[in-house]
């Protein structure tokens, strides 16, 4: 085939060979082979097939780079140009299932790509900015206001995605900067967690290479993501991914992959062992053929379809460069039953043409429109088709009422759990099984008990650790770390960071402790998920104007040494694991306020 070129560390009819230093030897046959665009005729857009008593037609035409949609409730269509850096707004009027005229450009930034409607509001995403915008009565925009600008860098993956949460919470996907490496970046490769008004934030899941498409189920309220596989491990190595997707749980990547497969490139940091990586991340729950690149993903919950599609979920593949046959360029089922995902199927295809040589579509944008139809943005030939169901006891080209929003129970659960609680020295948990336990000392030479923490503490500047002691206490095998701002909101109190096991001769941690889950320098001390969702210390980052906020470094002795494979607990369950054992405690409380606004 004349299209097959060599791929990166592959000869066409070879193998590229996957080595590290632990003796992992993987022989990977790979290919780059990426269908041709061409145009969509009306010879071609024949071929595309959908179930019986579906049709798919175009919607818009002439777009040149759409990428994600959004349909506003009065059923006004807004789709991004990620190249092109705008959003277009288009309008169906007349309901024959054409947009009426040309589009209207009704925003402008760089990299513009992820949408959401919330109430009365549009917001868009590019790569490191958040930005919303009042929804005139014609559709058009006010002014944009950025309420986020400092999103992490970009790499591999820079197109952003948004979506508001059952929780009114908004959820900002950022993709990996790499196909395999340990970020340095911990907001990378994970799903965000946002306040409405953009001033707080946390990592609500990690370990995800790129989840552009996510949602929550109408019934359940979970929510479930599509995420990208690795490349370079072969035609059909690494499955996409459908994970669902709770607060703190991992996904395995860059080290573990689909059902629990170890990669052979990478090395986790701290040298932790990759099944014990493995053992700390969720498998996924269904996998996809490889390298099919799922893009947006939408619960239906229109009132045109037929009944037995209520609750499933339809995901945009936009189609595949490294693999032979391509996989993708279509868009998919997933059967849900019980609010749980059963499987995969087609249900439209046909946008591989030409025996799967070339393409007139590559999916990307997906969403459900006013009447129930969903519509497609295609950001190769520029095109937003329409699939609509037409067979019997069709609803088309009726209007539907808002469908009811998710249950926000299961969020709300989530991020609620640990919160209002007093802090860790007051807790059962640190209470001692006696009444000898020893008052411990604590110190820093960074800054005075009950004084300013300097700034360069703060996640406004360096956000780097201070340095803290402590007195010594007779028979203590580690000493524990704590540190807590009783003063946060709405997360109360915010847990800013948890070190245990450094060694029981240890009486001090210097300044800029490394921020990973285990170090080798003090050896086998670890650390665990703070509020903000990363391993290790996350600095004061009180909102500006607040009152001084009073961080409490709180320093536990123990009469134990945790496993080895303790890393990445959480406060709650770093408190149950030291029960009964704390032999001494103590603390230092540093305070900080933000007076100055930062510049983004």
């Amino acid at each position: 085939m004349k299209a097959i070129l060599p791929a990166v560390l592959a000869m066409v009819a070879g193998a590229a060979l996957a080595q590290q230093g632990d003796g992992t030897r993987v022989a990977i046959p790979t290919v780059i082979w990426k269908p041709a665009k061409v145009p969509a005729t009306s010879e071609r857009m024949a071929q595309v097939k959908a179930p019986a008593g579906f049709t798919v037609t175009p919607f818009a035409t002439g777009l040149k780079n759409a990428r994600i949609i959004a349909v506003a409730q009065d059923g006004t269509v807004y789709v991004s140009r990620r190249d092109q850096g705008d959003v277009l707004m288009l309008k169906d009027a007349n309901g024959d299932g054409r947009a009426d005229g040309a589009p209207v450009v009704v925003a402008s930034r760089a990299g513009a790509h992820g949408l959401a409607i919330h109430g009365s509001k549009l917001y868009l995403v590019t790569v490191k900015e958040v930005f919303e915008a009042d929804i005139k009565p014609d559709g058009r925009l006010g002014e944009l206001k950025m309420i986020i600008g400092d999103l992490p860098d970009a790499g591999q993956h820079p197109n952003r995605t948004i979506a508001w949460g059952p929780d009114d919470m908004l959820y900002i996907s950022a993709g990996s900067t790499c196909n395999d490496c340990n970020e340095n970046n911990p907001e990378n490769a994970a799903l965000l967690r946002a306040s409405p008004d953009g001033k707080s934030r946390t990592i609500f899941a990690s370990g995800l290479r790129n989840t552009i498409g996510f949602g929550w189920h109408p019934q359940t309220g979970e929510l479930w993501g599509m995420d990208h596989g690795i490349d370079f491990l072969g035609d059909d190595q690494q499955p996409e991914e459908l994970n669902k997707l709770e607060l703190g749980k991992m996904y395995g990547w860059p080290h573990v992959y689909g059902e629990g497969r170890i990669y052979p490139q990478s090395t986790p940091v701290g040298e932790i062992a990759k099944e014990d990586w493995k053992a700390h991340s969720v498998p996924m729950t269904l996998g996809y053929t490889a390298h099919a690149a799922p893009m947006q993903l939408v619960f239906y919950s229109g009132g045109q379809f037929p009944a037995d599609y209520q609750g499933d979920a339809f995901v945009t593949m936009r189609g595949s460069w490294n693999r032979n046959p391509a996989s993708g360029y279509e868009i998919v089922r997933v059967r849900f039953s019980n609010g749980q995902p059963k499987a995969f199927e087609p249900f439209v295809t046909g946008f591989l043409t030409d025996g799967g040589t070339t393409h007139i579509a590559r999916p990307v944008g997906l969403a459900v429109a006013r009447d129930g139809a969903l519509l497609m943005a295609d950001d190769g030939n520029g095109t937003i088709y329409r699939i609509a169901y037409t067979g019997a006891g069709a609803g088309a080209g009726k209007a539907v009422a808002s469908p009811a929003p998710a249950p926000a129970g299961p969020m709300k659960e989530q991020a609620n759990k640990g919160n209002n609680v007093p802090l860790a020295k007051d807790r059962d948990e640190t209470r001692p099984a006696d009444s000898s336990t020893a008052k411990i000392t604590v110190s820093s030479a960074s800054f005075k008990a009950n004084g300013t923490l300097d700034k360069k503490f703060s996640e406004y500047a360096d956000g780097v650790s201070p340095a803290l002691a402590w007195t010594a206490v007779p028979n203590a095998k580690s000493y524990a770390i704590i540190m807590e701002d009783p003063d946060s909101h709405p997360i109360k109190p915010f847990v800013h960071w948890l070190a245990y096991n450094i060694p029981g001769t240890a009486n001090a941690l210097p300044q800029g402790v490394q921020e990973q889950p285990r170090l080798t320098d003090p050896e086998g001390l670890l650390q665990g998920r703070n509020t903000r969702g990363s391993m290790g210390y996350f600095g004061p980052r009180p909102p500006v104007g607040d009152p001084p906020h009073h961080y409490h470094f709180q320093v536990f002795a123990l009469d134990t040494m945790l496993p080895d494979s303790a890393w990445g607990m959480d406060r709650d369950q770093l408190l149950a694991a030291i029960k009964g054992h704390v032999i001494g405690k103590g603390e230092v409380v540093g305070l900080y306020q933000q007076t100055q606004k930062p510049l983004k």
